[in-house]
């Protein structure tokens, strides 16, 4: 119980590796039973053994909270890298006994700062351990290997606000933004747009949208990272103007479609194992005939094109893909036949904030980065951070930075209460990536001639940025839907 409270640094967490398991001398009925009861009465919590069942004599049980970090889990089990968790309850030799103090429900009580931290903390860890070594060979592969995804699912990084129901951890919308906050400020844009997309956009489409059994069949193996998202919308004809989408699907006299056409510049298109597509099953009826289907990529018909090339964010692989004659069943219609138009324009919201707060957190981790280059340039018998214009510089960016900053924290309190308009998240959209473009320019200056060279960090913050004006939503289309509120059509 010590170390679950020193781990935790409140006292919403919950306690201790209790009773040693061993074969020769199982717990008492008792503490079985209150175990088991206790269980009952806090599914928040799950219950785990460190080791294998082989070795379990020398293992102990610990009881957590679900949403605590695979970090969490291992100070709780010294010496154990990954302490596994119990699928059955029932097939452990041992229980644990729990102390619950009387704020440690975490569905019912306010999210804890404390254990956003921690949970920050073992993002920061794993992307300093399994990002910052590989990240340059993805860069020049033009392609983050699938492998890397699985470890982030064994870490509990990806889909983290889906339901335990679903594979997730259910926790707050907030820790997934930790993710992709700590992703960006790295310099990783890439795995934070291949995030963005598989977390913040795919997987919510199907939670809200789906039925049962797409659900079931699909968002485990995401949280997992055993089936990596991508959303298809963009085609060589219709970007901004989803109208105008030729991607067409045919009844096929047996309840399902048959689906023809591409679409272009697709996160993920490379890697994907399901792209939910936007389609026209009744060319007919303009934007109301457009309907989402998902397609998986391994069926017959299913074509991936070359991995496009592009002046930044090479690791993440943005893909044509053509489908020919692709026979897809009525189960995987996503939502209403009919309504993808309305089922898109509903989940942009989420996307749109999800790319704002990319964006700021970039623009935050490219001044930290140029803070460390101009304390150790010389020029003129001083470092160059001495001098007036950089120092102005930096105190300008840093101080955009914290107000859109707070403009994102407004913006996730909105979302959480489901109260986010589009038109606020056009806004936030707007002004933050034309923020990160700006501090990114204004920061590769400050470098001088090393900034246009590759090996400097900053030049790839600089390309990197570029699309963040153009995905989602271009800043000129933001502007409209802000326009429109104010002054009509």
């Amino acid at each position: 119980a010590t170390r679950a409270n020193r781990l935790a640094r409140t006292d919403r967490i919950v306690l201790g590796v209790t009773y040693r398991a061993r074969r020769s001398a199982p717990c008492p009925r008792s503490v079985v039973t209150t175990h088991k009861n206790a269980l009952k009465q806090a599914p928040e919590f799950l219950f785990g053994y460190v080791g294998t069942p082989d070795e379990i004599e020398s293992s102990d049980v610990f009881v957590a909270p679900r949403s605590t970090s695979t970090r969490a889990r291992a100070d709780l089990a010294p010496g154990i890298s990954r302490p596994r968790l119990c699928r059955r309850r029932e097939s452990c030799l041992a229980a644990a006994a729990v102390l619950v103090l009387p704020s440690a429900l975490h569905r019912h009580c306010p999210m804890d700062q404390a254990e956003l931290e921690l949970f920050r903390d073992t993002v920061v860890r794993f992307l300093r351990e399994e990002v910052a070594p590989h990240y340059e060979d993805w860069e020049r592969a033009g392609r983050i290997p699938p492998e890397f995804y699985l470890k982030m699912g064994e870490n509990g990084l990806l889909c983290v606000d889906q339901p335990e129901d679903y594979g997730g951890i259910g926790a707050p919308f907030a820790y997934s933004m930790v993710v992709l906050e700590e992703v960006s400020r790295a310099g990783y844009m890439a795995l934070a747009s291949n995030l963005t997309v598989h977390s913040d956009i795919v997987a919510p489409y199907i939670l809200h949208l789906g039925s049962e059994e797409q659900k079931q069949h699909y968002l485990p193996r995401m949280a997992s990272g055993e089936c990596i998202g991508a959303i298809g919308m963009t085609e060589p004809g219709a970007g901004s103007d989803l109208a105008n989408i030729r991607s067409r699907a045919e009844a096929d006299g047996q309840g399902g479609w048959v689906v023809n056409g591409g679409k272009t510049f697709i996160t993920n298109g490379q890697n994907a194992g399901v792209v939910c597509a936007a389609i026209k099953t009744d060319p007919s009826r303009g934007s109301k005939g457009v309907s989402l289907l998902l397609l998986d990529t391994d069926q017959e018909g299913f074509e991936r094109g070359r991995n496009l090339e592009k002046i930044g964010q090479h690791a993440a692989d943005t893909s044509e893909l053509f489908f020919k004659n692709l026979r897809v069943p009525a189960g995987k219609v996503l939502g209403r036949e009919g309504g993808g138009f309305g089922h898109m324009m509903d989940e942009l919201p989420r996307e749109r904030l999800a790319l704002a707060l990319t964006a700021v957190a970039h623009a935050r981790g490219a001044v930290e980065r140029t803070l460390v280059y101009v304390q150790e340039r010389q020029a003129f018998g001083q470092n160059i951070g001495q001098f007036q214009n950089t120092r102005f510089t930096l105190a300008r960016a840093q101080s955009e930075v914290e107000c859109h900053w707070a403009f994102i924290e407004k913006g996730i309190a909105k979302y959480e209460r489901a109260e986010l308009t589009p038109v606020e998240a056009a806004m936030i959209k707007y002004t933050t990536t034309e923020l990160e473009n700006r501090i990114c320019d204004q920061c590769l200056q400050l470098f001088g001639g090393y900034g246009y060279m590759a090996e400097y960090p900053i030049s790839r913050d600089f390309v990197d940025a570029r699309i963040q004006r153009i995905y989602g939503g271009t800043s000129e289309i933001m502007l409209e839907i802000v326009a429109r509120s104010l002054l009509g059509r």
